[in-house]
């Protein structure tokens, strides 16, 4: 679930690897530093980005079906920023369902127990099984759940187990038992603009005896890695449609990745196939973005906010740079990000993590903690096991910049 694999966790990712393939898309004829202004939405349009009222915006939203709000995952001020446009949008429709690319669908029980305010904080996330599943901070979230619990707004498990995706990436959807697949049907197949934007994606994940020069939309493995990007996007889609039939006919707010959102080519594909209309996409914008991405079909509205990331610690917080799934009664690698200290310490994909500085790691969290631990300037001691042999690995991170 979490970079792609935009939605699983990459241990303390900051921004998402497919950022860099929106360089290929559509661009507008000038890009000025400005063009979102802080605190303002604005409607992207191809002579650029125009300005909208927040007031004239939320009336016609609370008059969808679905919303969709776009994310990076670890940065606080998109979450602040969530929490504000859901707020705005239940005092004019109240009758709201909050559908969840964090959890998934097995962890309903756990999202029924904590709005009706039968679990603690520390139960809630413990019963959804928060480190395992997901595994970013989870304070960055607990707002926007406790407006939930609150206000009595049903929350929804709308993802899949990473299993699932996995299960794709290696046999493609057809080579999936139809009883494996989480009564996810077959996705919508993918525009030519999302090829175009997987692709530099896909050549970017380290792939041990693969030459990435060489890979284009033809290359099998290509193929079923584009699959398993669009089961997340076709399972998501599934359970906010589900949602928007219910009898009251809610407004559905999704909270997932912007890359899921960006250009219509993820979950918005996928509702359209579905039968579902009247859907209105958002994302945020942090001033300085490049601004040739604001053309007509990025989001239906765009919100500008300050890039405050830097300024709300007191030191950026470090990253390995892998992406990892539970392995049993440990971690295993299944992704390492190119020009990470994890490819600079030597660690590859498949390595099982045994030890993190002398504590075992059974669980994704368990090596998650360790790193946002760390200090720069500091090395971290890694236990881990490959084909067979136990390999003690140094991952050196670089002492904090000026």
């Amino acid at each position: 679930m979490n970079p792609i694999t935009w939605c699983c966790p990459w241990l303390a990712c900051g921004a998402l690897p497919a950022v860099a393939a929106l360089a290929a898309l559509p661009a507008a004829s000038a890009a000025l530093a400005d063009c979102v202004p802080v605190a303002t939405w604005v409607s992207p349009s191809p002579s650029g980005a125009q300005p909208i009222a927040a007031a004239e915006l939320l009336a016609r939203l609370a008059g969808e079906s679905v919303v969709l709000l776009g994310e990076t995952h670890d940065n606080a001020e998109h979450h602040r920023w969530q929490l504000q446009t859901l707020t705005a949008l239940h005092a004019l429709r109240p009758d709201m369902v909050l559908a969840f690319e964090m959890f998934p669908r097995r962890g309903q029980p756990a999202l029924e127990r904590w709005v009706a305010g039968e679990l603690t904080e520390i139960e809630f996330l413990a019963a959804a099984e928060w480190r395992r599943v997901w595994n970013f901070d989870a304070q960055l979230y607990l707002p926007i759940f406790h407006f939930a619990r609150m206000n009595r707004v049903p929350m929804l498990a709308i993802n899949v187990d990473r299993e699932l995706t996995r299960a794709v990436n290696a046999m493609g959807f057809d080579g999936v038992p139809a009883d494996k697949r989480e009564g996810i049907t077959r996705p919508a197949a993918p525009s030519d603009a999302y090829l175009d934007f997987l692709l530099p994606v896909y050549e970017g994940h380290d792939r041990p005896g693969r030459d990435a020069e060489k890979v284009d939309r033809n290359d099998p493995a290509f193929q079923r890695f584009v699959e398993s990007q669009q089961i997340w996007d076709r399972a998501m889609a599934q359970g906010i449609a589900a949602a928007t039939a219910l009898p009251s006919a809610p407004l559905v707010v999704a909270i997932l990745g912007a890359n899921h959102v960006a250009w219509g080519f993820g979950v918005p594909h996928q509702l359209e196939d579905l039968g579902v209309a009247n859907v209105a996409s958002l994302l945020p914008w942090e001033h300085g973005g490049d601004c040739s991405r604001l053309t007509t079909g990025y989001a239906d509205a765009v919100f500008g906010m300050a890039a405050v990331g830097a300024k709300d610690e007191a030191l950026p917080r470090p990253r390995l740079g892998v992406l990892i799934e539970t392995a049993g009664d440990s971690v295993r690698v299944q992704r390492v990000e190119r020009g990470s200290i994890a490819e600079a310490a030597g660690i590859r994909e498949g390595d099982i993590v045994r030890e993190a500085a002398g504590v075992p790691v059974k669980e994704p969290g368990d090596l998650t903690d360790v790193v946002r631990r760390q200090a720069p300037g500091t090395w971290l001691p890694l236990k881990v096991k490959r084909q067979g042999d136990t390999l003690d690995i140094i991952a050196k991170f670089p002492p904090a910049g000026p």
